[in-house]
């Protein structure tokens, strides 16, 4: 059963200020009612049959993580972006569920609700590694994939060894994730927590990242997708990946070390690494431009035509 805790983020509260709040609307799919965002050329011939984009964001972020580059991209094709199961304003489902099998399966049946198939998907971090099960698995056939700072690869080291009980640990306290909200509450706790990933966010992009951090339900989800986050299986199939991928990677990433897309690229036939200069993990926020031209370029190389944009284009929500 979902559940949509108390403590969990309030549309209520937070909704009124949300990025791209006019293209937010919600789905209910696989016994959870998602926060959806959704946008699309505003002309309307233009939007009939341009390619859809499917974004999915990492572990503790949401939806606003793609407030520049989501309006970019949906210029020229149509965009959709979840909330995922327990982070900011979609429902908690069992944490058994939280595991990258348990991820893929519920945002499958959320497209299923949809009756989307998305001809292109990007992902961050984490989303890149749900994206990358749901192609092995069949549950997606998109043109390509894009991966974000993807976490494709298991943990190396003594830091494969520690992180995953560590995580465990902490999750098994029920009184963990208030603790960590307490601090999430602490702008100076917020700003070094972004500036350990490499990035340098504005206040806009802190402050958002601070309502959800600040808020248990939210943290509570990310801490039970790490305690059960195993990456093992995804390392060992990825070889079979048939989709072609992107790798683009911020040279300052800290959270995933740059090199790791290499090595990825390198089990993937046909994988391609991108290096985006001056930023860190959160790549997409911080240089939105530089990352929707090297997903429109990626398009075009797997054959998708995108819709013809026309002024102002991109800044309108979909119409549903």
């Amino acid at each position: 059963m979902a559940s949509r805790a108390h403590d969990a983020p309030s549309w209520s509260q937070l909704g009124p200020t949300w990025p791209n709040r006019s293209a937010s609307r919600f789905v209910e799919a696989g016994g959870l009612r998602w926060h959806l965002q959704e946008m699309g050329p505003s002309d309307e011939s233009a939007a009939t049959g341009c390619p859809v984009v499917l974004l999915v964001h990492g572990t503790a972020a949401a939806t606003h993580s793609w407030r520049g580059l989501l309006p970019l991209l949906a210029a020229r094709h149509r965009v959709l972006a979840p909330d995922l199961p327990g982070h900011g304003f979609t429902d908690a489902p069992p944490r058994r569920r939280m595991t990258l099998p348990g991820m893929a399966a519920s945002l499958q049946r959320l497209l299923a609700a949809l009756e989307v198939a998305p001809d292109l998907v990007v992902g961050h971090s984490a989303g890149a590694a749900i994206l990358a099960r749901m192609a092995l698995d069949g549950a997606l056939a998109p043109a390509g994939l894009v991966s974000l700072n993807g976490a494709l690869r298991p943990f190396p080291g003594m830091a494969g060894q520690l992180f995953p009980p560590l995580a465990r640990l902490l999750f098994a306290n029920p009184l963990t994730p208030r603790l960590f909200a307490l601090g999430g509450r602490d702008r100076a706790r917020i700003e070094r927590l972004i500036r350990g990933t490499g990035s340098l966010l504005d206040a806009e992009g802190l402050a958002h990242y601070r309502a959800l951090m600040s808020t248990p339900g939210h943290v509570g989800s990310a801490l039970a997708m790490m305690a059960q986050w195993d990456l093992e299986a995804l390392w060992h199939d990825l070889p079979g990946l048939a989709v072609p991928l992107l790798l683009v990677v911020g040279e300052r990433d800290r959270a995933i070390a740059p090199q790791d897309a290499r090595r990825v690229a390198a089990r993937v036939p046909g994988a391609r690494v991108v290096g985006l200069a001056g930023v860190g993990h959160l790549a997409h926020e911080e240089q939105p431009e530089a990352v929707a031209a090297e997903i429109g370029a990626f398009a075009e190389d797997v054959g998708l035509a995108a819709a013809d944009a026309a002024p102002g284009d991109g800044q309108q929500p979909a119409a549903f």
